[in-house]
């Protein structure tokens, strides 16, 4: 009778990422949710505690997109039964939280504030969409060398570009036009193009972190910090090209891929290519430190980071929509003091259900659902 294989461990390095994650998401939605804005006479350089802290946030989503293509191939190479057949089924799971968000915050809007539908339709395409859309194609990933997927990473990047062009779309768009199905390709082509973490160039993100991943799981991360690095001298090398006159404006194609504006709506190639290589480093930082000196898991920010999905389906609605009800009244009604207050109370408040959580292994959460509803 043989031995089973030992269970692989745990990359707490990961957790604690997804959990600094969780704090740049919380901290930059419900500081600009509940902010009131600036008063009259100033504008938002003069808060810049509240506006700097938030500009943080901008990496919450590439670290998200990139972990779960870490998480994706950490779990291939467990080499569990049906892998194949898990990964898709975790992406459709993933993919159907992240609809099912979309119809509960048209409902809410429908009854809360019909007026204001804010950023989501029934067709939006958000982070749950992406990481979904990504995992569910993860058993041809898998089948492709680090070469070829890195090959696909630079093939998305330059597919981009060109589709922007032939759609026309603006350098600069709103959340108006991001939930707009309206246009011809409706749904498609806010899913690949035009919607908040569309297709192109989003598994960009994806792709990287499964190719970190495996090197993770080989201790090879200065590879990881070396990609992250070569990402960064993409975008940051192609927007000095530009910024130097190599190229302008009727460059069409250069221009829309190497140019920077404020947020990353729609995100160019220089945008993408310097939050992915800042999402590489943090991962090859952690993990080095996780190599170096042995982390909890209860650590708070490892607790925190395995209820991410959790508190990713909860603080929407509630600062979003629920914040509007007249008992509440706290959207967009606060001064940049009492913003930062609410931010780090829920902030806290996350961390403490998160510790008392881990004690019952995160049970009947948004995670615990979805494992069940994934088969594993």
């Amino acid at each position: 009778m043989t031995d089973a294989p030992p269970k692989p461990r745990r990359r707490l390095a990961l957790d604690f990422l997804r959990g600094l994650a969780v704090f740049l998401m919380i901290e930059q939605h419900v500081g600009i949710w509940v902010w009131e804005g600036p008063a009259p006479g100033t504008t938002q350089l003069d808060y810049p505690l509240l506006v700097g802290f938030n500009a943080l946030g901008g990496m919450a989503a590439p670290l998200f997109v990139t972990l779960a293509g870490c998480g994706s191939a950490m779990f291939v190479a467990a080499k569990r039964p049906r892998t194949d057949q898990t990964l898709v089924r975790r992406g459709l799971v993933l993919m159907g939280f992240g609809l099912a968000l979309n119809l509960t915050m048209q409902g809410l809007g429908m009854v809360i504030d019909e007026h204001d539908p804010g950023w989501f339709s029934w067709g939006s395409w958000f982070v749950l969409h992406m990481m979904g859309f990504a995992m569910a194609l993860a058993p041809i990933w898998r089948r492709m060398s680090n070469a070829a997927i890195l090959a696909t990473c630079a093939v998305v990047l330059v597919t981009t570009v060109v589709v922007r062009v032939w759609l026309d779309t603006p350098p600069s768009v709103g959340n108006a036009f991001m939930r707009d199905t309206s246009r011809p390709g409706g749904v498609l082509r806010l899913a690949f193009a035009e919607s908040q973490f569309p297709v192109l160039p989003w598994l960009t993100f994806y792709l990287a972190g499964f190719v970190s991943g495996r090197w993770l799981r080989e201790e090879r991360t200065g590879r990881v910090a070396l990609l992250g690095l070569s990402f960064i001298a993409v975008g940051g090398g192609g927007h000095a090209l530009l910024k130097a006159g190599v190229f302008t404006r009727q460059d069409v194609y250069l221009y829309r891929a190497f140019e920077l504006h404020l947020g990353f709506f729609p995100a160019s190639v220089a945008i993408a290519g310097l939050l992915l290589g800042g999402a590489l480093l943090l991962i090859a930082g952690v993990s080095t430190w996780e190599n170096r000196r042995s982390m909890s898991g209860r650590n708070p920010m490892v607790t925190l980071g395995r209820i991410s999905l959790t508190l990713l389906l909860i603080h929407v609605p509630l600062f979003r929509r629920i914040s509007r009800l007249e008992a509440i009244d706290i959207f967009r009604n606060l001064d940049a003091n009492m913003s930062l207050l609410v931010v780090f109370v829920f902030f806290f408040a996350a961390l403490v259900a998160a510790w008392f959580w881990e004690r019952v292994n995160y049970r009947y959460g948004a995670e615990w659902l979805f494992r069940k509803l994934s088969g594993g």
